[in-house]
């Protein structure tokens, strides 16, 4: 198995092998929110068919420009780690390489190459939450960058590059890529640069042959979950990992008002169609987020590593969230340790 490159806010490849315990091996598999591919990537099979959609245009053209052209991605991302050219990019990716992704949702084709790479490159070096989010102290608007009130001047989304791990952003940690892509998590050695840059293009060519033959969507959620992309095809599972809800008590800032209300509505589709036995699906969230049917599994885990589960954040908070994440899954998924029955022998046929 092979992981993403960059880190993610809320990733689930703590937790993907109990959520593949559950879903077996269906004949298709639908992830309406990718962010970092967690739980397709840690897949123990691959399956007939897999489709992926994300709203956010940086992250879907990250996922189509490895998928695309690896080669030309690795070369923007390999790259040392530079406060001053990293305050730069960041304001690139958000005027001139926003532009550049104005057309990755009407042309399926489409994708930059030189933004994809900038941008995995800058999520790795960023601390924290906010890299090509617009939500720093200065915004891009009509008349050009504007400051916000507050944050005493600190410029573009101005912060510290990551310097853990000797600074060394994107190569700081890398899965090993030998055998096809087995062995996750094995720190890089200092290979010199010609080693690390081909560390890189090893990574990202990985990357693309896993996502071959995987449909890559960009837009709204709803648009890969109907009858068409899901149960068309036989047994589906979906996984669903929707931006917390205004219920699961995360700090509002971190979202758009939009934001706040889309797991409500994944919530309600979930149910309906939880009731389906072609479907298998889990909905992701935190305790007291959502009140699930009594006949939908619940299960408790908790996250690992980044900033707001290692220390309490300035709400004080950031250690009691990571003990309150939840799966739920719905009936149709498969009990882990019960004797197959006869449908899940079918599952595949």
């Amino acid at each position: 198995m092979i992981g993403a490159p960059f880190p993610w806010f809320g990733g689930k490849s703590a937790v993907a092998s109990t959520i593949w315990a559950r879903f077996g091996e269906p004949k298709n598999y639908v992830e309406p929110f990718f962010g970092s591919g967690a739980v397709l990537l840690a897949r123990p099979k691959i399956g007939e068919t897999e489709t992926i959609n994300d709203k956010d245009g940086f992250v879907s053209n990250f996922w189509r420009a490895v998928k695309c052209d690896p080669e030309a991605v690795a070369e923007h991302a390999d790259w040392p780690v530079n406060e001053r050219d990293l305050a730069a990019r960041h304001w690139w990716l958000l005027t001139e390489g926003a532009e550049r992704l104005k057309e990755i949702e009407g042309n399926p084709d489409h994708f930059c190459a030189q933004v994809a790479g900038w941008w995995v490159w800058g999520a790795c070096s960023w601390i924290g939450s906010g890299w090509c989010s617009g939500r720093g102290p200065w915004a891009w608007g009509a008349s050009g960058w504007a400051k916000h009130s507050g944050n005493a001047g600190r410029g573009l989304n101005r912060q510290l590059p990551h310097l853990g791990d000797a600074g060394r952003g994107l190569k700081r940690q890398l899965p090993h890529l030998g055998d096809a892509g087995r062995g996750l998590n094995r720190k890089l050695p200092h290979l010199g640069d010609a080693g690390r840059g081909q560390f890189i293009r090893d990574w990202m060519h990985a990357l693309a042959d896993r996502l071959r033959d995987v449909r890559v969507c960009a837009g709204d959620w709803s648009r890969v979950c109907g009858p068409v992309v899901t149960h068309g095809h036989g047994v589906t599972a979906v996984f669903l990992d929707p931006p917390y809800a205004d219920t699961a008590g995360r700090t509002e800032r971190l979202y758009s008002t939009d934001d706040l209300s889309v797991a409500h509505d994944v919530r309600e589709w979930a149910i309906e169609n939880g009731r389906n036995k072609l479907m298998r699906i889990c909905l992701a969230g935190y305790d007291g987020e959502h009140d699930m049917p009594s006949n939908w599994e619940t299960v408790e885990w908790k996250a690992r590593g980044g900033f707001g589960s290692q220390n309490d954040d300035e709400d004080g908070i950031g250690r009691a969230n990571s003990a309150r994440e939840r799966l739920w899954f719905s009936p149709a998924c498969i009990v882990p340790h019960r004797d197959a029955t006869l449908f899940d022998l079918m599952e595949i046929a």
